[in-house]
């Protein structure tokens, strides 16, 4: 067999496998939405139809039209009932089935949607709890928490619900389907401000999946060195890295602020930030949105608080701007309870499902955490189209870095293949990378060969104001402002001349 015969086989037997692999998700899912809300069954249906989930696994419940509830509420109206229909449908194995609290030895469910109408946090009790055994501390003596969150502990059955249950799929390496130490139930929901941005969530998700998820990721750390809060740092510069070695473009902001609004975000496929308290900068500007099939997140303690007001909080507004998929927190979750973002980002870089991704990176259930989208989408599992003459400038970054990444002198060799294929964003990067490593000559060199090769005004403007900022870190301010007074002159009036303005006084 011929070499490029035998690469063709294996990318048919790849795609085969993959096809297997999201044939057999449907059939692990149930779909849960609200019986009392219209848009509530309408939504439920269509996801669905969309996914090819069997009509017997959509599930119906009557509860609250609220997005806040009792812990009576929950239990009677969400938890109680949907254990009725595990054992009805026969979805557990269980052992000793007819005690108070028996125990589920497997499920055949293990994704979970919530529908849009469905409760989305339960307030804390006042009164003592039955069977629950609080503790002392801002963890243990808690007892809100979202309704997702408790929903992923189902089959355990606890009485107790102060403090956070340990996620045993934190940190695992392997499809739910695979996972034998617990039935921990995937449970994400679709839900946004509006019905409309719902279904096209849903769309977008399945739709992205065909050819895989391309475009840039734009990382914003706060450079928060104080105490515990370093970590949150420490998240966001793993996840350049890692993104880098996967062949993703990365613009990483590491100072205080949030990136400002005149900055030139672009094919924008990735986001994660901290630490500002409701949306703003960049991705808040009326025309901005997120390439189709994205997924972006931004860590606060209240970044859920709310999905139906886009005012307040993160989640819901990172929605309407375009983003197929989200994390939050409904209240205050710590920083350490929080989903962690490195380990997120990898899951979904390996083709993890973004329900498992998200499960895997989050350290507690019964806790505050939701995440908000198809709980199948695959934004990574799919990059290997069959004709390899459909090239990219995006394809050809990454091919290049899964070719190369290992080599000692892999950025020279990045360069010269980027000039070779005049390809600006891997230019760009570059750049970036030499930047952070503290070549500035190299790094000047290629943002100055990168903007040449660009066409799009935000791509050139975003250079100018990368070279801008190696000027003022090599310890050479005067040339920052000569480049932005000249880029001002010819480009008054483009993206970001408000930033080169500030520069330049």
């Amino acid at each position: 067999m011929r070499r490029g015969a035998f690469r063709v086989l294996c990318a048919l037997l790849l795609c085969f496998e993959s096809a297997n692999a999201q044939t057999s998700l449907p059939q692990q899912t149930i779909v849960v939405f609200n019986r009392a809300l219209p848009e509530s069954i309408a939504l439920a249906k269509f996801y669905a139809q969309k996914r090819g989930i069997a009509a017997d696994h959509l599930v119906g419940l009557d509860c609250s039209r609220n997005e806040e509830i009792s812990r009576a509420e929950y239990d009677q109206t969400i938890a109680e009932p949907l254990r009725a229909q595990f054992r009805e449908s026969a979805w557990w194995q269980m052992v000793d089935a007819s005690v108070a609290h028996p125990r589920v030895s497997a499920s055949s469910i293990h994704f979970v949607a919530l529908i849009k109408g469905m409760p989305l946090k339960i307030r804390g009790v006042e009164q003592p709890y039955p069977g629950d055994k609080p503790g002392q501390g801002p963890i243990a003596s808690r007892t809100d928490a979202s309704v997702d969150s408790e929903l992923a502990a189902l089959s355990l059955f606890a009485p107790e619900i102060s403090g956070a249950i340990n996620n045993p799929y934190f940190q695992a390496s392997m499809a739910i389907s695979e996972f034998q130490d617990a039935p921990v139930l995937v449970v994400c929901r679709l839900d946004a401000p509006d019905e409309k941005t719902v279904r096209r969530m849903i769309t977008d998700a399945i739709e992205t999946e065909k050819t895989g998820l391309w475009g840039r990721a734009f990382v914003d750390g706060a450079h928060n060195t104080t105490g515990a809060l370093v970590l949150g740092d420490i998240w966001m510069s793993t996840m350049v890295d890692q993104l880098r070695n996967a062949g993703v473009p990365v613009v990483f902001d590491d100072h205080p602020g949030i990136f400002p609004d005149a900055y030139p975000v672009s094919d924008c496929a990735l986001y994660y930030g901290w630490y500002a308290g409701t949306i703003g900068g960049a991705f808040a500007q009326p025309k901005f949105k997120f390439l189709p099939g994205a997924i972006a997140a931004h860590i606060h303690s209240y970044s859920a608080e709310t999905l139906r007001d886009p005012g307040k909080g993160w989640s819901g507004a990172l929605l309407l701007h375009g983003a197929a998929a989200t994390i939050g927190n409904v209240y205050e979750p710590y920083l350490q309870l929080t989903t962690n973002l490195d380990l997120l980002n990898e899951r979904l870089l390996k083709g993890f499902t973004f329900g498992e991704s998200v499960y895997m990176a989050t350290r507690g259930l019964s806790w505050m955490n939701i995440a908000v989208g198809d709980p199948l989408y695959r934004p990574f599992g799919n990059l290997s189209p069959l004709d390899p003459k459909k090239t990219s400038p995006w394809r050809a970054y990454r091919d290049f870095a899964k070719k190369n990444r290992g080599a000692a002198d892999y950025r020279k060799q990045a360069v010269q293949f980027a000039l070779r294929t005049k390809n600006a964003l891997m230019l760009e990067d570059v750049g970036l990378m030499e930047l952070r490593g503290g070549n500035f000559d190299n790094a000047i060199a290629a943002l100055q060969n990168a903007r040449a090769r660009y066409s799009a005004p935000d791509d050139v403007m975003r250079c100018v104001l990368e070279e801008c900022d190696a000027w003022r870190t090599s310890g050479k301010p005067e040339r920052a402002v000569a480049l932005a007074r000249d880029v001002l002159r010819v480009l008054p009036d483009a993206p970001g001349a408000a930033l080169l303005r500030e520069i330049a006084k």
